[in-house]
């Protein structure tokens, strides 16, 4: 048997370089979003404005996604990188400037509030088109031999720039503000297109190009659907994430509930993606490929235990615990989805298959915000975090019971396949 080599797709050097990319745009976003979370919860003290941030990306998010999806798989990867990079940087900028204090202080709450909704909505029409490029530009840098351990690798970046950039953000406005804050942010996005300029355009594909747009989407979301392996891990994972949502409430148990302030929820922000960082780079040495079915059902039941007991602490520490386990095991979901997408689509339909990706599992983050904000308002905060932990685990049940194809998943055979026609 060949020995496993755990840095395989490292030893690919714009592969390195997209790794930097990621993590810088990783990064900023992440810090934007928390440092737009406690400004807007601090000007409002309403939690339903936090699930309206979600509400206002997830909109364009999900109308466009399809129709980014086609279009990535039309155009030249890295030139449609550097398109979304810089809407990224326009927006950012723009929230530089609605959180400078004079600006703050000579309009109405309800115009900055507003305003920083639709900068919100602009970037979720970046994001439908920045998840499918991403997505379809890692596996032209990389043979398909090394698919997995560059999924593998690329993920684990993500979850680093997913852990510093709350960390950053909760001190950053104990620090400097939520002002220049935002400055940093747009810093982040100026170094991800230099990093971008050192990767060369990359060849279209795609054999079908010009197609009708409508046989385009139709034939992305009928290769979905008609795959089961893809449509079960992308429904399962989306109900985990769209009940388990109980990040987006972390301003509320922050500021409210255990009373911790801003460095408190920087820290409790980062505890999932620093257990889901670990154990991404785990399974970089240990591949989660045997038995994915059964790994993939038990770890999304943990999740909805770990949703659970962060619902009902009220210590500080044990609430980190249970916000950090809940990211180790969703780590193992991340691993083996991401696995199935990349070894499972075809070279000329990563764009589409991406596009309806994002909206079963990407847009759920916000449309789960947007239950979070709304149950709590009408539940009440702990209740509603504690009823969506427990719908996770009837889904999982329910899956389970009902689907003995997926409880028998697994993607070692298919990942030796590969290898052998590489």
């Amino acid at each position: 048997m060949k020995k496993h080599d755990p840095y395989a797709a490292l030893r690919y050097k714009e592969f390195n370089t997209f790794l930097l990319l990621r993590f810088a745009m990783v990064f900023a976003w992440s810090m934007q979003f928390i440092v737009i979370e406690w400004q807007v919860y601090s000007i409002t003290k309403d939690p339903l404005s936090l699930g309206i941030i979600g509400l206002m990306e997830i909109i364009p998010a999900v109308l466009m996604a399809l129709f980014a999806g086609h279009i990535v798989d039309q155009k030249e990867k890295k030139g449609l990188l550097f398109k979304c990079i810089l809407g990224f940087s326009a927006i950012s900028f723009g929230l530089f400037v609605l959180t400078w204090p004079q600006i703050v202080s000579e309009y109405s709450t309800k115009v900055i509030l507003y305003g920083i909704y639709f900068l919100v909505f602009l970037g979720g029409i970046v994001r439908s088109f920045l998840g499918p490029t991403i997505f379809s530009l890692l596996s032209l840098i990389v043979p398909k031999k090394v698919y997995p351990n560059a999924a593998t690798w690329s993920s684990s970046v993500w979850q680093i720039g997913a852990v510093l950039g709350p960390a950053v953000a909760g001190f950053s406005i104990t620090l400097i503000g939520v002002h220049w804050s935002m400055c940093s942010v747009f810093l982040c996005s100026l170094f991800s297109l230099i990093a971008l300029s050192q990767i060369a355009a990359k060849p279209i594909l795609n054999p079908k190009i010009g197609e009708p747009i409508m046989e385009s989407l139709k034939e992305g979301v009928k290769f979905v659907f008609n795959n089961k392996t893809i449509l079960g891990a992308l429904s399962l994972d989306m109900a985990a994430v769209l009940f388990g949502g109980a990040v987006a409430l972390l301003p509320i148990f922050a500021q409210d509930i255990l009373k911790v302030g801003p460095e408190g929820f920087g820290v409790l922000r980062a505890a999932p993606a620093v257990g889901s960082f670990l154990t991404l780079i785990i399974s970089a040495y240990v591949p989660m490929n045997k038995n994915a079915g059964i790994k993939l059902l038990s770890a999304i039941f943990a999740f909805g235990v770990c949703i659970i007991v962060f619902g009902l602490s009220t210590i500080f520490w044990l609430s980190v615990l249970a916000l950090f386990f809940s990211g180790a095991v969703d780590g193992i979901s991340v691993v083996i989805r991401q696995t199935i997408l990349q070894l499972k689509t075809p070279d000329h339909m990563r764009g589409r298959v991406s596009a309806v990706n994002s909206i079963f599992v990407g847009s759920s983050n916000e449309l789960g915000a947007f239950e979070s904000g709304l149950t709590a308002k009408l539940m009440g905060t702990v209740t509603s975090v504690v009823f969506g932990g427990s719908m996770t685990l009837l889904i999982v049940l329910g899956t389970g019971i009902f689907s003995p194809a997926f409880r028998k998943l697994d993607l070692q055979k298919d990942i030796d396949e590969h290898e052998k026609g590489n």
